[in-house]
């Protein structure tokens, strides 16, 4: 199909599988049969692009469209509606375009083509508004979600999260010489390299040579908690995908990388051929699993809600209602437990949770502490660090609206630990 029809189609697929099946977008990306089936790859970046830029504005959509209709119209309808909706106020694409393809797409559906009519009067009269979304505040957060974020941060520093959450988010990059990439990418404080989101990486000078791997500024800074020595014994928890592994490996560490899911450890698998770097690879339940003998260091990237990372999968809220917390929680502090017997005496362990919330990160490290009473926090100091991203009880609590001109970062709390002699 011309003039973008079949992306379009796609990401209506995504929508609906999103929003009614209660699918998380990365599972629907991932079925070979899904809604991309036999698109190209621009076609199918397009699709997953729109359909993310949607999810990030369907309250300002719906706000928009609501003094043109009369009632709300079929959700196939309303999707196709919302669709055209962001592509003129985000995309700024062309009027006729976007009300040509949403008439087609209207005409094309068995459950829609009774509305091609509506389509066509409602989304001229859009297209005549100015600053579409200008009178709207970004996209408000579930309130399972929003109500423990402003009891903890407030409700300023919330929606500033909330405005950072409503725009693509940008491409990290974790090198082995940030500072000889000046040309390449914005390098941030840290020392990740910070490249637009619509950045093919495949095409980056240096790909092919494994010179990066992409990895969000923020989870790159839990291996800056390990003063990791090489020939360091390490042991990355949790690994998939892969990037602190990676920075682990580049830094001479004897690395063993474990996670429960083989389908997500492919993307480390990918990036150890490319980059020429080496680590032990084992897919086992870290519950069940047995080390041989114990590790100078240890990161365990504990499985969480996610919710720090909602500007690079906006699906979350939509999919997720905070039901799976309580379970969580307790796995974390049970493999945060499990991780402790397998470190050295004079060892260090990271804890992380790319979670805002802190039951996940700041409560955990407060039962940790009480539960061994020779544990204690280490102090934090690296390149670029922050001092408004220190907790008050020690690690970092890492937000999306830090760096928030740049583009800002993923949710984290990460913090140091070692026994006390």
């Amino acid at each position: 199909m011309s003039d973008g029809i079949s992306a379009r189609q796609a990401a209506l697929g995504l929508l609906t599988s999103v929003l009614d099946e209660g699918m998380l977008l990365q599972q629907t990306l991932s079925d070979p049969n899904g809604p991309l089936a036999g698109l190209n790859p621009s076609e199918r970046a397009r699709a997953q692009r729109l359909c993310q830029t949607v999810l990030r504005h369907i309250e300002q959509a719906d706000a928009t469209l609501a003094p043109f209709l009369r009632k709300n119209p079929p959700k196939e309808v309303q999707n196709i509606l919302r669709l055209a909706v962001v592509e003129l106020a985000i995309d700024k694409a062309a009027a006729h375009g976007v009300v040509n393809a949403a008439v087609t797409l209207m005409q094309q559906g068995r459950k829609t083509t009774h509305s091609a009519g509506l389509a066509n009067a409602v989304l001229r009269k859009v297209a005549t508004l100015p600053d579409l979304f200008a009178a709207f505040p970004a996209q408000r957060l579930p309130y399972w979600l929003r109500k423990p974020l402003v009891d903890a941060y407030g409700r300023a520093v919330v929606a500033q999260i909330e405005a950072v959450q409503s725009q693509a988010a940008p491409i990290d990059l974790s090198t082995r010489a940030p500072a000889s990439w000046p040309d390449l990418g914005q390098i941030l404080p840290t020392g990740s390299v910070r490249m637009a989101p619509s950045t093919q990486v495949t095409a980056i000078e240096g790909y092919d040579e494994g010179a990066f791997w992409v990895q969000d500024a923020a989870a790159a800074m839990a291996v800056n908690l390990l003063s990791v020595k090489p020939g360091a014994r390490v042991l990355d928890l949790c690994a998939a995908p892969g990037g602190k592994t990676m920075q682990l490996a580049a830094l001479g560490a004897d690395v063993t990388a474990l996670d429960i899911s083989e389908p997500r450890l492919k993307r480390l698998h990918k990036n150890l051929k490319r980059t020429g770097l080496s680590a032990k690879v084992i897919v086992a339940d870290a519950l069940h699993w047995q080390s041989d003998a114990p590790f100078d260091y240890i990161l365990l990237d504990a499985p969480c809600s996610a919710t720090g990372t909602i500007r690079r999968h906006p699906d979350l809220p939509f999919v997720k209602d905070g039901a799976e917390l309580e379970e969580l929680i307790q796995l974390q502090a049970e493999l945060l437990d499990r991780a402790l017997g397998w470190l050295k005496p004079d060892g260090q362990l990271v804890y992380c949770t790319c979670s805002l919330l802190p039951d996940e990160g700041e409560w955990q490290l407060a039962a940790a502490l009480a539960r061994h009473p020779n544990l204690q926090v280490m102090p934090i100091g690296f390149a670029g660090l922050d001092p408004a991203w220190l907790a008050p009880a020690g690690g970092l609590r890492l937000r999306p609206d830090h760096w928030a001109e740049q583009g800002g970062m993923d949710g984290f709390f990460m913090v140091a630990l070692e026994f006390k002699h």
